[in-house]
């Protein structure tokens, strides 16, 4: 098979070749989201995960966030009712308007970080776009129909900006490859390797090196153990009882290690008073591998990382049921293991509650706070001991903490409903 997929690569270059054009263009770079921006993307959210939970009211909060520290906002729908109601929504939202652009464009999901464009610097200094397979994070077939709208939707914003698209036949989300803009790159063994069954390790390299000139790439293990796939089953929560992933990735790098210069990495760590959660128990086995790799670990130049570690929030769980949009879902799934989900009747839910998936701009960041949401003294400690970290480690810009259940009860954070657009070489 993958003799076969490489083979189609080479008769397509070949082929453009004899037709005098180029195999797409020359990549430079593919920035960091901590160098300079020109824009951020959002998709308006057309469904809440679960009643009462609004994801419209978390991405008009974001907007107000972000337009007021000058950033200019790209905003996404994908019907005619959908853009009305954005517009509504958003109406006086943004200090000018020529900050908040709209854009119709056919999709099915809203978790553009994953699905949309990988913006990346060409030789000639100009922006071009990746555009990656897609396969809806392991629950559908890449052929699936709904699969197909969003493989194509990074191509449709390149089509739309006018930039050059670069085509690859690998599956791969924005949330699980997290660079440092000088050619090295982190990801989850979990996820790339689950995506491409029947890619080595070094075809992927080779296909990010082609794609965004990486030249060194740290393999990490394994995500958090709330981000495991949903069709694997319920997980024992701390109270004994089992508890549903919300349609997780399986382990998205974005949830546990960022990077926030070209040296330093924030690695997510389990506080010692967390040990007596299983869930926790298990995360804390994870980092502490994904730690010793990066402790091993080197950028593009042979020069060892800083690593920086930063709390989770305790494990916060949440009942759904018949009617919530993530329940009529989840209870549709094929499990593993000969599992049945109790189809009608309530369950408990895992949100995918993390600090890391925070969303960087020139002049703010929008990090995650679980205090208010949970009303636990011990998740409003660690919200302060967060903003501080934050706030050493993005000297000059603002640290906004922000309310995110609504977003992380389907299955991601803030990071993964936004996507950064660089500014030209």
């Amino acid at each position: 098979m993958r003799k076969l997929l490489f083979l189609t690569l080479a008769a397509a270059w070949l082929s453009s070749c004899s037709r005098g054009l180029d195999y797409g263009p020359t990549v430079e770079a593919h920035p960091a989201e901590f160098d300079q921006q020109a824009a951020t993307w959002i998709i308006w959210p057309d469904v809440d995960h679960k009643e009462g939970y609004s994801n419209a009211a978390v991405v008009v909060d974001m907007v107000r966030e972000l337009t007021a520290a000058g950033q200019a906002v790209h905003m996404v729908y994908g019907s005619l009712e959908s853009g009305e109601g954005a517009r509504l929504a958003l109406e006086g939202v943004a200090p000018s308007p020529e900050l908040l652009l709209f854009h119709q464009i056919p999709l099915v999901e809203w978790w553009i970080r994953d699905m949309g464009p990988a913006f990346v610097v060409t030789t000639h200094g100009e922006l071009g776009v990746v555009n990656f397979r897609f396969d809806v994070w392991g629950y559908e077939s890449p052929d699936s129909p709904d699969a197909q709208v969003d493989a194509a939707f990074a191509r449709r914003v390149g089509e739309r900006l006018g930039l050059p698209v670069l085509e690859s036949l690998m599956i791969s989300e924005g949330g699980n490859r997290e660079v440092n803009g000088r050619g090295t790159m982190m990801l989850a063994a979990s996820v790339e390797e689950g995506r491409n069954p029947d890619w080595t390790r070094a075809d992927m390299e080779a296909e990010f090196l082609r794609l965004f000139n990486v030249t060194n790439v740290i393999w990490l293990e394994e995500g958090l153990h709330e981000d495991d796939h949903t069709f694997l089953g319920p997980i024992t929560t701390a109270s004994g009882e089992p508890a549903y992933t919300v349609l997780t990735t399986n382990g998205h790098t974005d949830e546990f290690a960022r990077f926030v210069d070209p040296h330093t990495i924030l690695l997510a760590e389990v506080p010692e008073e967390d040990l007596d959660d299983p869930i926790a128990r298990e995360n804390h086995r994870r980092l502490q591998r994904n730690y010793e790799i990066l402790s091993n670990a080197t950028d593009q130049d042979g020069n060892p990382f800083r690593i920086v570690r930063v709390p989770l929030p305790r494990t916060m769980v949440y009942s759904m049921e018949p009617g919530d949009f993530v329940y009529d879902i989840i209870s549709t799934l094929e499990y593993a293991h000969g599992h049945e989900f109790p189809a009608g009747e309530p369950v408990k839910v895992i949100a995918a509650a993390s600090y890391l998936n925070f969303v960087i701009t020139p002049k703010v960041v929008l990090a995650q706070a679980y205090g208010g949401a949970s009303g636990d003294a011990v998740n409003l400690r660690r919200d302060e001991e967060v903003r501080e970290i934050l706030t050493q480690v993005f000297p000059g810009r603002s640290i906004v903490m922000m309310d995110p259940i609504p977003v992380n009860l389907g299955g991601g954070g803030l990071h993964c409903v936004t996507l950064h657009q660089p500014l030209p070489g």
